[in-house]
């Protein structure tokens, strides 16, 4: 497997674990608005996966600029502005004080990442495949 094989296959792997991370946190803004869980706990169990969160996305995204993957460093340049621009603002963690006014475009920033994520899962799936089909003959 060359190395475009296996820069997807830990793009497939990170887009999993991203994807998860997003149905996490989609599942926790689902327990504020039922009031399962208070604003405290939750931004409390949140804030401890942002940053990492953002870490993986920043990561794969400078894996593909070096590996001159740059159709799939497009496809991800603009959620990194819009993550390095959260992080800029200080807006990137979340605050038990203001969650339930923000709550609505935390659930809806939560569920365009998971279908970004989604996306991208089977984006660098199929660029897997190609790759691997391309090593094999």
């Amino acid at each position: 497997m060359g190395g475009a094989g296996w820069l997807f296959l830990f793009a497939v792997l990170m887009a999993a674990g991203l994807l998860f991370t997003m149905v996490f946190f989609i599942i926790m803004f689902s327990d504020l608005e039922c009031d399962y869980i208070n604003p405290i706990d939750l931004c409390n169990k949140l804030n401890q996966f942002v940053l990492p969160e953002h870490i993986a996305h920043a990561f794969l995204c400078v894996l593909f600029l070096l590996c001159g993957q740059w159709i799939a460093f497009l496809i991800n340049a603009p959620l990194l502005g819009f993550n390095v621009n959260k992080i800029r603002g200080g807006n990137h963690m979340y605050d038990a004080t203001e969650i339930f006014r923000s709550l609505p475009s935390h659930k809806k920033e939560s569920f365009i990442k998971l279908g970004f994520y989604l996306l991208s899962f089977f984006y660098y799936l199929y660029r897997m495949i190609v790759a691997l089909i391309a090593d094999s003959e």
